[in-house]
């Protein structure tokens, strides 16, 4: 049974990660269960493990993939052969793969698994995310598809327009996040676009949703990823003396009232009767993985974040405490977040050299810690990377944040 209560260094909570794997992004055209039996194949055999010696299996489910999508821990245990591992299948949007972490973590830290695999994979539609089919005036999603016309990407160009508008930021900042993004995803084999873009490329590239061009978005993807988590006393039964080690997973919802507004919500709420919080949710979602880890900003050596556009990366940087309010494009254009930089951002390349594989994404970004932590990156690797963090926002309030060390 799981004795994880202590990792080792009197920190109490952490699982060590065994095994990263992952399934190369693009737009392939076959099922997610092949992406994710191929990821978790692979994690187990970076961890060195069997599949029948695994207790638990957790899947971050796709809800896009027909009925096997709801189940997708069950389709990958079975995908991978029967064996009698407990099943787990969790969905949060683009926070599933860190709630799949949060779950098979407190599986092995109650005891009731040595060894989990975390499973994440989708095939995504080609253009923008829709809603399922149907009438549902109650879903807030549905209304703002059909009430405003809100994609994806009108959302963010409505945050890049905020950004604009109360910190100064330009269209040309917007690009430098690209440009950074896009050379360390050239050297990523992982990664959908492995080609380096300039800021003339992004700014000759379509309008999509003003300031926002179509190389400012990320696009939708087919990848899939996966991690085999143990306590920390079976690693080192293993043979892994000081294995890269999860200190904290944030997946905390926002507070009453909200008052920036956050798709689908299209209002926020009212701030007449109760004060609003001091910080924004995705401020307390990187704020909850600081505290339990017992960590802060200044520890981190590299983070991924989940730039869903070019601005929006721009502001993780404030709401990871990186900067202050305002001033994320100057801790881009000083080279704070790129590779050789104090904390670099993205080095895995992001979203835009991946684009969205929704349930994996989360888990991908564990994947890039890990093998960072190891001096495993190659022309990417951060040097003597010690801490990272990974930060997303899943829709409809679910917040979304790993903190790995070594």
């Amino acid at each position: 049974m799981a004795l994880a209560a202590d990792g080792g260094d009197g920190v109490t909570g952490e699982v060590a990660v065994l095994g990263a794997g992952m399934h190369p992004w693009g737009k392939w055209g076959r099922s997610f269960v092949e992406y994710g039996t191929a990821a978790a194949r692979a994690a187990l055999d970076d961890a060195g493990i069997d599949w029948r010696d695994v207790g638990s299996i957790v899947g971050a489910d796709t809800v896009r993939g027909g009925y096997p999508g709801y189940v997708a821990g069950a389709t990958f245990a079975k995908a991978l052969g029967w064996q009698g591992a407990r099943v787990t299948s969790v969905y949060a949007a683009c926070a599933s793969g860190a709630q799949a972490v949060a779950a098979a973590r407190a599986q092995i830290l109650g005891g009731l698994a040595d060894v989990v695999l975390v499973v994440g994979a989708d095939a995504a539609p080609k253009g923008f995310f829709r809603p399922a089919g149907g009438d549902r005036p109650d879903d807030p999603d549905w209304l703002r598809f059909r009430v405003l016309g809100a994609t994806n990407p009108t959302y963010f160009g409505l945050y890049a327009r905020r950004r604009m508008a109360v910190h100064g930021d330009t269209q040309e900042d917007f690009a430098r996040v690209k440009v950074k993004n896009s050379a360390l995803g050239a050297l990523n084999p992982y990664a959908r676009y492995r080609k380096r873009v300039t800021a003339e490329e992004v700014a000759a590239s379509a309008m999509v949703a003003d300031p926002l061009r179509l190389l400012d978005i990320c696009a939708t993807s087919d990848g899939g990823a996966a991690l085999v988590l143990s306590s920390v006393e079976f690693a080192r039964r293993h043979g892994v003396a000081r294995p890269v080690r999860i200190r904290a997973v944030s997946t905390v919802t926002p507070r009453y009232p909200t008052t920036v507004l956050d798709l689908p919500d299209i209002a926020t709420d009212s701030a007449v009767a109760v004060e609003p919080s001091a910080e924004t949710f995705r401020a307390s979602i990187a704020r909850a993985a600081y505290e339990e880890a017992g960590l802060g900003p200044d520890d981190l050596s590299l983070a991924e974040v989940y730039d869903l556009s070019t601005a929006l990366e721009l502001q993780w940087y404030e709401d990871l405490r990186l900067c202050g309010e305002g001033e994320g494009a100057k801790l881009l254009r000083d080279g704070v977040t790129a590779l050789g930089g104090r904390i670099p951002v993205n080095t895995s390349g992001g979203l835009a050299s991946f684009g969205e594989a929704v349930p994996a994404q989360a888990i991908a970004q564990v994947c890039e810690l890990v093998r960072q932590l190891r001096g495993e990156a190659g022309d990417r690797q951060v040097a003597d990377a010690r801490v990272g963090l990974s930060a997303n926002q899943g829709l409809f309030g679910h917040g979304s944040a790993v903190i790995v060390v070594r």
